[in-house]
């Protein structure tokens, strides 16, 4: 166990949610013992008086920054003032006020829906600002970015220590399966199965099936991000991903195939495919502190279903 996570005190934002707990338990594990979570219910965190009243009763050396306000295409598409103005006033304020109360470390999460719309494959974190993100979910990742240039400013201007790191879509048990605002794994996954247990024989698709996608572990990315809170200082963006690139046509035959479905996608090339290719360069994060993910993704895949199919009662 590391002096690291043994000694201090910690605000894991977002620490109830998909990501959240299984990094609060990746940090217990370490040693962690005081680990403070914010929850929406008594912390508003775009709202400061609610940020400073939380930083005041949690009183953190470490501050991991994982809340936001997120969804895939279509609540992208129907929300983008929201999840611009949410994400952009949560972080903003977060951190400053983080830097404001001597704050020692803070670890910013952003999303791979900050690159360029068409960045070459793979996404090398220097490409970043060679153009507008997907205009589907640029609100969004544009809020989320403005987190690495106010890193930057604080570190050049305060020496303040934040990080800002890159995740792809992340998967596994325990993910968001509403339809309404779930990403494409556990969307096609729920889709899947229900229409297998009512005997329907076909189930829609957004787009084409042309467009790739990286996904990471929940596991794999709770490591990245705490091996990258213990061991990295630099305000450079670093990305978390597994190196897999496979196409939404192929990804929703292998959910297909691994949940039983032995019906008809049909494609629905009036909604929109999202960014054209998505598969990040992940050399960084293994120089920089060691990160590499370990699970396979048919395995990962196979530990998804399984878990949605044991808990498929209490969801919504």
């Amino acid at each position: 166990m590391s002096e690291f996570w043994k000694n201090q005190r910690f605000v894991v934002t977002g620490g109830s949610g998909f990501l959240g707990k299984v990094l609060t338990r990746k940090m217990q594990e370490r040693g962690a013992k005081e680990i403070f979570i914010p929850r929406i219910e008594d912390y508003n965190l775009v709202n400061p008086v609610d940020i400073d009243r939380m930083l005041a009763d949690s009183n953190p050396d470490v501050i991991i920054h994982l809340a936001a306000h997120v969804g895939g295409i279509g609540a992208n598409s129907e929300h983008p003032a929201e999840f611009f103005y949410d994400n952009l006033m949560m972080g903003v304020q977060l951190m400053h006020k983080a830097w404001q109360t001597g704050v020692k470390k803070f670890t910013a999460i952003g999303t791979v829906c900050a690159y360029p719309k068409f960045t070459p494959v793979p996404f090398k974190e220097d490409d970043i600002w060679n153009g507008y993100p997907e205009e589907t979910n640029a609100p969004y990742g544009l809020a989320k970015k403005m987190l690495l240039v106010q890193s930057q400013a604080y570190r050049d201007q305060y020496g303040f220590n934040s990080i800002f790191l890159l995740p792809v879509n992340l998967y596994g048990p325990g993910d968001n399966f509403n339809l309404r605002s779930s990403h494409v794994i556990p969307a096609l996954i729920r889709k899947c199965i229900e229409a297998e247990q009512k005997g329907i024989k076909e189930i829609e698709v957004w787009g084409d099936g042309s467009p790739t996608r990286e996904f990471l572990y929940v596991e794999d990315a709770a490591e990245g991000i705490l091996l990258a809170t213990e061991f990295f200082n630099e305000s450079l963006p670093v990305n978390l991903g597994s190196g897999h690139e496979i196409s939404i046509k192929d990804l929703a035959e292998k959910i297909a195939n691994l949940s039983g479905f032995s019906g008809k996608l049909i494609w629905n090339t009036d909604k929109p495919n999202g960014q054209p290719r998505r598969g990040l360069d992940t050399t960084r994060a293994f120089e920089k502190f060691g990160f590499k993910a370990k699970m396979t993704f048919d395995e990962g895949l196979a530990n998804t279903i399984a878990w949605y199919r044991e808990n498929k009662e209490k969801i919504r």
